[in-house]
């Protein structure tokens, strides 16, 4: 199935390149995104990939709507014509304190918006996918490596794909009305998205726990902010790993004294690759991570 162009205004073409999420669709928007930045385009002023399409901002003094066209058609041309489909990107781990206190306290005073207010998030996200527990949940959504499909929404807050096998997909619905409190830095979950909330604020994803590292820091003052204020990029590979109450206290510790770092490593990503053993794969990619 072909993409669908069409114009946002007097400065947007919007490439929509499938109705549904998937890592090959989600790939084709981040290749084509990395095509278009690599060419350096007098009058392009903004790529960015989503989750199933691509966004192109220009400015119309400096290049026309039609070349605009012509040149984001050529990309994706390249890429279907059997381009090499690999990313240069990285993998990082991100602690999460799962089935926390402050998350749970939070869906208590919104129960009133669930869909089962006798139920947990967490409870109600295992029954979803028919696991036996909450336990069975947190492993599931805690096993595989995900990938950041888009950033956005919220300043720096990133969508993550996970990367299983379809059949292992997680999908949990959003909140039947959103709340008006959420706490920094909660693991969310909506569709078959995990989303990180990098600031407090509404929202309608289920809580599953928190995450004591930032994603976010207008100030850049934390080491892992240098470059930019904004921790996630498009193509990040994150491994969530499981903590407990006091390894997330120490660690929040750490980042209020500007020590701490996320644990990360360049890696390429190659998706023909990983197709033919996601399990596998994704092995590779941990030991890429955690080995020396």
């Amino acid at each position: 199935m072909s993409s669908r162009y069409s114009w946002g205004a007097d400065e947007h073409l919007v490439v929509q390149i499938t109705e549904d999420m998937s890592l090959e669709s989600n790939f084709k928007a981040m290749a084509m995104a990395s095509d278009l930045a690599s060419q350096q385009v007098d009058g392009l002023t903004d790529i960015c990939p989503a989750n199933a399409s691509l966004l192109v901002r220009f400015d119309p003094d400096r290049i026309a709507p039609a070349e605009v066209e012509r040149i984001v058609r050529e990309a994706e041309g390249r890429l279907e014509g059997g381009g090499p489909q690999v990313l240069e990107t990285r993998i990082f781990e991100l602690p999460v304190w799962y089935n926390d206190p402050y998350t749970n306290e939070t869906g208590a005073r919104f129960r009133d918006r669930h869909q089962t207010p006798d139920k947990t998030d967490l409870e109600f996200a295992a029954q979803e996918n028919n696991l036996p527990s909450v336990e069975a949940f947190i492993e599931a959504h805690s096993g595989a490596p995900w990938i950041t499909s888009m950033v956005g929404f919220v300043a720096g807050l990133p969508f993550l794909f996970q990367m299983v096998p379809q059949e292992r997909q997680l999908e949990v619905p959003k909140y039947v009305r959103p709340r008006t409190d959420t706490p920094k830095q909660t693991i969310g979950y909506g569709g078959c998205f995990t989303a990180i909330y990098s600031v407090r604020g509404a929202g309608g994803y289920q809580m599953f726990g928190l995450t004591p590292v930032p994603i976010f820091d207008p100030t850049q003052e934390l080491p892992d902010f240098t470059d930019f204020m904004f921790f996630f990029r498009p193509g990040d590979i994150v491994k969530f790993r499981r903590i407990d109450e006091a390894e997330y206290n120490q660690i929040k510790e750490q980042v209020e004294a500007g020590e701490y770092r996320i644990r990360q490593r360049p890696v390429t990503f190659d998706l023909a690759e990983y197709e033919k053993d996601p399990d596998a794969y994704n092995a590779r990619l941990l030991e890429v991570l955690y080995g020396n």
